[in-house]
Order: structure tokens, then sequence, then C-alpha cells
């Protein structure tokens, strides 16, 4: 070798071997030439000629060595060297009032290559800027436009990072590996730091409950989820994975009203063929550990590859050594290759997005490309479809329709608990025929453990190439969606989108879906799992709000404290707004803002983001006892016999700003008002005294609708029937009663065994809490309990339900706070 002072710098290179690589620009698998060869090379490489040449001559020595891992650890380690003796060019800063955060040194992750460099973040910029200044001299991102960040694992190991600054969950605009997890976890909680509020909308549960009641489809749903869990396409070892949702691909019109057209999604493709799997399992009992079922996993760069070889066709040549596949083992036919997922002793691989999108292109060799011939003598051209696709967007387009029909819509929950669920590790696994090799699994493996080099790459060639695992979602079962009745559907072939999908106008509306996801809630609040306990309070419990993700929970108590916490994390924050207890808390609609009323005659709002009491409003003369909040509105009852209507002023209350209230209605009573409730409309204002008197108020008007005295002492909570058309009042009195709205009459009387302090209902089944701390689910028409769920050591006192009743809260005299869900 040899280089030429020249600018730029000329290397000329005698070797004994070439490999040739796009040969005028085409496509094609690569070729290999032996013999004595010179070959000069010129390049445009900033540095001195001197640095040039010692990269190439380290290089050239690490070629020479036997061992692989020897080899790569040279290489690694020359990178570093060359990496530590740069840094990041701050003259690419957009602007030169940019304030540095950190530098550190990372890859850029693009589909099987890494490429190295500096990564810079400031005050309003995050920069990569590529060592070899490719795909360009700098990459900028600006901290504005971010929507989502992901923390990812590359590798099985904790050290990626995936920003998004579009709604596009497939493409993102940059994924970097960092060299220690430190530094990845610093760029990330700095960039969270910055963008507010921005981890509410990444969380599996919330994503969950935006598909049950129809806000996204099951495409949208699914591509949440991989996010979640690692899956990226940046990352052809953790590309998204979707199922197989068709099993008919002779037919000549596909039946989406058939069951038999569907797969079986409670099982993964491994074990949908009964004599495949005996044959598996009989292997699997008799191998020493580990113990796995299938010798190959859903998802790996292979099989991404496999489908993609027409749009990406160098992916493959790098991924086999400059070769294409044998032509018969190619993406010939999607229903060859379906028959072989069933029948093939080691193919049991799932699809990808692109068979639900739009694009078809990876089904068409618009490229040209020579993928050779098969045994039959036909060139491989474009992919087979089955009889029932005229064409391949026809095809997508029925693919589309299968995944968001009715039938996919009810058992996908099933599918979800294999790949991301409660049956993807454990027994739950094993009993489901679902269990891989333990390389696959995080936490399997411990890279960083292993000292010898060629041990250590090969274990990493191993998770790259073989497939990984996704990051595990749920540890429980996921529960069904709630699927909309399809009314007037046809079984034709010419079914279009908006015909079949959930999210059309002319199926149910989502308040129907969430009607619908109440109901099944309901029908199975029997059934309630304690999931946590928490007791952070000195005194008894008052009152429960939460943030709409769920991810932070506040409580009120008689020790005068608010509290903010969470299931995962524990206690958060603890405030006190004076020395007299706290009655009972809200959180306001845009979750910045805490609403506490307390026994000392004032009501406190609680600014999240500053930490900090923002507003006290000073509007009663005895102890404020409960609040609501409608529209701009507050509604406060107190012991000074009064329920009265403020209206906020300010532009916006949630601004590090005080905030005017207005007086708008004042509601006299005879006694203290203990609870209130408002209509689902806001037009209707139920309330309860201390005397037990009930009284039902026309917002619009001062003077009552109706009023009867329903209850011997005092009322401790009132609520609304989600049709507006009852009220139900539980009291001292150890009653639950039942009133008219309209008529104002007394329509049931249901005697409990003892006094029930709060409750929750659906208009028909009533879940309360009761002085023996025990929860009580009630059948109204029959007037008993059908179920008692033994919980708080002393009285219930406060109890929270979301929108979806699929998350309920208690709270006790025993101080404690307990966390339960529905199991369906």
């Amino acid at each position: 070798m040899c280089v030429c002072r020249s600018k730029p710098a000329c290397i000329l290179i005698e070797t004994k071997q070439i490999y040739l690589i796009k040969e005028e620009n085409m496509v094609a698998p690569y070729k290999y030439e032996r013999g004595e060869k010179k070959v000069t090379f010129q390049l445009e490489v900033p540095g001195k000629t001197e640095d040039i040449v010692q990269i190439l001559l380290q290089l050239h020595r690490a070629s020479c060595l036997d061992k692989l891992g020897d080899q790569t650890a040279m290489v690694a380690a020359i990178l570093q060297s060359r990496l530590a003796r740069t840094c990041f060019d701050k003259n690419s800063f957009q602007h030169v009032t940019e304030n540095p955060h950190m530098e550190c040194v990372a890859e850029m992750v693009s589909p099987l290559v890494t490429n190295a460099g500096h990564v810079c973040i400031t005050d309003c910029n995050l920069y990569f800027q590529p060592m070899n200044s490719y795909p360009d001299s700098v990459v900028q991102i600006g901290l504005h436009s971010v929507r989502r960040i992901y923390k990812r694992r590359h590798g099985l190991r904790p050290l990626g990072l995936e920003v998004f600054c579009t709604e596009n969950d497939l493409c993102s605009d940059i994924y970097l590996k960092f060299y220690s997890t430190k530094e990845r976890d610093e760029l990330y909680y700095y960039i969270a730091t910055f963008l507010e509020n921005h981890i509410a909308e990444c969380t599996a549960e919330s994503y969950m409950l935006q598909w049950q009641r129809g806000h996204i489809s099951n495409y949208q749903y699914l591509l949440h989820l991989n996010n979640l869990a690692d899956r990226s396409v940046n990352d052809l070892s953790q590309y998204p994975v979707f199922p197989w949702v068709i099993s008919d691909y002779s037919s000549t019109q596909l039946d989406l009203l058939n069951p038999a057209s569907f797969r079986d999604l409670s099982k993964p493709i491994g074990a949908l063929n009964t004599e495949r799997l005996e044959r598996l399992l009989e292997r699997y009992r008799d191998m020493p550990e580990p113990h796995f079922m299938y010798g190959s996993h859903y998802s790996s760069p292979g099989y991404v590859l496999f489908y993609l070889v027409r749009v990406a066709p160098e992916h493959m040549l790098c991924l086999q050594n400059g070769r294409f596949d044998q032509a018969d083992r190619m993406f010939n036919s999607v229903g060859e290759t379906w028959k072989n997922c069933l029948e093939g002793g080691t193919d049991f691989k799932e699809l990808i997005p692109e068979f639900y999108g739009s694009d078809s292109s990876f089904l068409k060799n618009l490229l040209g490309l020579n993928l050779g011939r098969r045994q039959g003598g036909g060139r491989v051209e474009n992919v087979e479809l089955p009889p029932w696709a005229s064409d391949p967007d026809d095809f997508l387009e029925k693919m589309r329709l299968a995944l968001e029909c009715q039938y996919v819509s009810e058992h996908l929950h099933e599918w979800i608990d294999l790949i991301f669920g409660y049956k993807q590790r454990g027994s739950e696994a094993v009993a489901a025929h679902n269990v891989f090799h333990p390389f696959t699994y995080e936490g399997g493996v411990d890279c960083d453990s292993i000292e010898d080099p060629d041990q250590k790459i090969a274990m990493l060639t191993q998770i790259l190439e073989f497939g990984q695992t996704p990051r595990q979602l749920f540890v429980t079962p996921h529960p069904q969606r709630i699927t909309p009745r399809f009314h007037n559907l046809s079984a034709t072939p010419s079914l279009s989108s908006s015909e079949l999908s959930p999210l059309s106008p002319s199926m149910e509306s989502f308040e129907d879906l969430t009607e619908e996801s109440k109901k099944m809630a309901w029908s199975n609040m029997n059934k309630l799992a304690l999931q946590s306990c928490h007791k952070i309070h000195k005194e008894a419990v008052t009152g429960i709000a939460v943030a709409l993700s769920g991810d932070s929970i506040f409580s009120t108590s008689q020790d005068s404290t608010l509290k903010m916490f969470s299931k995962e994390n524990g206690l958060q924050r603890s405030v006190s707004f004076s020395n007299m207890a706290l009655s009972s808390c809200l959180m306001l609609p845009d979750d910045k803002i805490v609403v506490c009323s307390s026994w000392d005659n004032n009501v406190y709002f609680y600014s999240i983001a500053y930490g900090r009491r923002q507003d006290t409003l000073m509007g009663h003369d005895d102890a404020v006892s409960h609040i609501c909040w409608r529209d701009d509105k507050l509604y406060t009852a107190s012991w000074d016999s009064t329920v009265k209507i403020w209206k906020c002023v300010a532009d916006d209350i949630s601004s590090n700003k005080r905030t005017q209230f207005d007086l708008l209605a004042e509601f006299e009573h005879e006694a203290g008002v203990n609870t209130l409730d408002l209509s689902p409309a806001g037009t209707l204002l139920a309330t309860g005294t201390k005397e037990g008197t009930l009284t039902l108020w026309d917002i619009a008007s001062p003077l009552p609708l109706n009023q009867l005295t329903c209850h011997s002492g005092k009322i401790h909570q009132v609520a609304f029937s989600p049709d507006s058309r009852h009220i139900l009042s539980v009291g001292e009195d150890s009653c639950l009663v039942v009133t008219d709205v309209q008529t104002g009459m007394l329509i049931a009387t249901v005697h409990a065994e003892q006094e029930q302090r709060c409750f929750c209902w659906d208009g028909n089944t009533v879940l309360s809490g009761g002085m023996s701390g025990d929860l009580s689910v009630w059948d109204l028409l029959s007037s008993k309990v059908i179920h008692k769920i033994p919980a708080h050591s002393g009285a219930v006192t406060c109890m929270w339900m979301n929108e979806q009743c699929s998350t309920i809260i208690t709270g006790g005299v025993d101080k404690q706070i307990i966390l339960w869900k529905p199991e369906y």
C-alpha cells in the first residue's frame, strides 16, 4: 500500500482478492476475484494523510489476526481511538447562542449497519455528527419537533434510543446506540424533561384502553405495542411483528364472515399443526437444558428480508455474504409461504406490517432483479397472490379488511398474550407451546459478562441473526376488545375498508363502544383482583384523583396532606396546605391541576408542573365537604349549608398566575351539605345533607326541583345513574336508596347489614365500600349482595373508578389505598 501526497489523497493498494459490489451500478450478487490485483482509490478524507495511513495499516493488521473475536475487538479499538481524538464540531450549531448540555460518542443505527459518530444535545437541538459524514455531515433534530422518544434494547442490551418527530409509528427520525446505559439514560431524561407529559401518551395500558373503546384500529394498536416492545424498522433483528390472520389462500373469494377463513390466534405458528407440534414436543421433552420448542424464531433479519428482498436487495446481499437465497427458497408465493409455515419443520415466521399497509411494491419486482430460476425453469419475478386477490393492491386491501374485521378484533388479544403478554414466558408459555431459545429473551444472556472475545462475538451474532422476543408488556391476560355489531355485511369480495373498519361511521359510535366496555367491566365486577396496596397517609384517606394517563395518583387525607404516588414508583410528593383535614380532591381536565377541599373552609389548587399551591379559594364559612368540576365551573359543598358555583375567569388556570373566580350561583339548604353530584349532561345537581335530605336542583335556577328526606341520618354520597334517570344515595342508616329524577319519588330502598360509606354504580349494579372494610357488589333489581370482597381493615371512606370502569381505587380509615382491576 502507498499513498500519494496529493489533494485529494490517492491510495494504491495491492491485494489478492476483491469483492465487486454494484458493478456498473447494478444491484446483483457480489463478484469475487482472486489473484494479484492493484486497486487505486481516490479519497477525500478530512485529516492528515499520515492519519489515513495509520488507520489503514491498523485495519490491515486486524485483518491478519486469526480469530474473528480478535479482529472485531481490534477494529472496535481503532474506532474508539479515532472517536476519542475528535469531538463534535460546534460550528455545526444552528444558532450561536446554543448551550451544549452533553456530548458523547454513539452509533446511528440503520438496517444491518451502525454508523459511529458524536452526539451533542443543546438547549434546543439534538445533533449527531457521523465520523464518515454519511448520510450527512451532521443530523440535526429540533427538540421542539420531537413527539415521542423510546428507550431501546440493541442486541438485548439497554443501549438504544429512538426519536420520533411525527406520528408515524413505523419511521423514526433517528435511532442511536450508545456505548453505556448511563449516557443513553442521561440523554433520554434531558429530552423527556424538555417534552412536557410526553410519557403519558406512551403507556401500554393507555393504548389498550383506546383500542378497547375503538379509538384506534387493530393495525395502529399493534404498531404501538411493537414500538413499546423495542421493535423498530431500523433494527432487523427486532423488526415489528404482525400476525398471520387469514388461513385461506386457495379460494376464489375471501369470506370474512366465515371463522374457517382465519388462523387460530390463540396458538403460535408452531402449534397450529397438531402433527408437527407432537414431533416438536417429543424433541422438547428429550432435550437437555436449556429447553426450547422451536429451533427458529417467528421474527428475524432473514425472515424480514425474505419478505422485503424485492425492495431491499442490498440488505439481503449484505446479510448473505453477497448472495441471494436459492430461487426456490425465495418469497415466491403467499400461499406457499403460509403452507410452509404450517408444515415446515423449522419455519415458524409471522408477518411484518407491510402486509397490512398501502405500499405493495414489496410484492413486485419493480427493480428488475435477477433473483434466479426455480426448479421448474420459471424466473423469480412478482410474488404469486391468492386467487381472491386481483392484484397486489387488492391483496393488501383485503389483508387490511381481514385485520380489522370482527373475528380478528374479537381474538386479537389472544395473539397479543403470546407475543407481548403473559403467555410469552414461564409456565403459561410452556402451556401455550410458546417456548423459544433462551437467548432470544430479554435477560436471557449477559453479553457484557463474557470475557472471551470470540464467544462474545458469536453470542452477539446469534442474538442479532436468530431473532429476539419482544419486551414483555403485559403480565396478566389481555382483555378482549369490545367489538361493534356489523350491520348489513355481505360476504362479497368487493367489500371496502369503510364497510368493515371498526372506525367507520356506519358502525356503532365510539360512545357505544365505551358503553359496551363498561357493561363488560361491570359484569366482571365480582372478580376484582387486587393490584397493589399503598400506605402513605397517617390518617383516614378522604379523596382520590388520577391523571388521565393513569401514571400518577393523588390522595387527600384527614392528616391534612395531599400525596402524589404511582403504582411503580411509590410516593413521589407530599404537600400540606394547612393543619386541617382535607376532605376531597379532583383532577382538572388538563391534567395539570389538582383541586382539594379542606375543613379550614378553603379550596386549594395545586400545580403539578410547578409543584406548589397555585391558588386558594376562600368561599365558605364552614368546612368544604365536597367539590365537582364541569365546563370551567367549580361546584363546592359546605357544612355552612350552601352549595356554590364558581366560574374560572382566567384564560389558562394551569398557567403560573393567580386565578380569579366569580360566584355564579348559591344554593341554600337547611343543614350542612355533605356531598353533591352533577348529572352526566351537567344540567342537574344532586345534594345530600347531614340530616338525610336529598335535593335535586336545576343548575339554571336557585330553586329546588325536588326534595325528600330519604335517610334518617347523614348522607355519605349521592350519584346520578349514567342515563340521568335515577339517583343513588347511601347514608348513616345503612340504606341504599334509589330516587327517580323526573318524579322525585323514592323507588327502591335496600337495607344493608352495615353502613355503606361510598360507592360506584352503572344504574343496575353497585360496588360499595362499608364500615367493615369489605367491598360489596349489589344487584339492585334483586336487592341482594351478589359478592363480597375483603379489602380494608376499617371503613372504606372513598372510591374512584375510571371512565372505562376497568380500574378501581379505594381508600380507607386504615390509611391504605388499594388498586383493583376486574378480571375478564
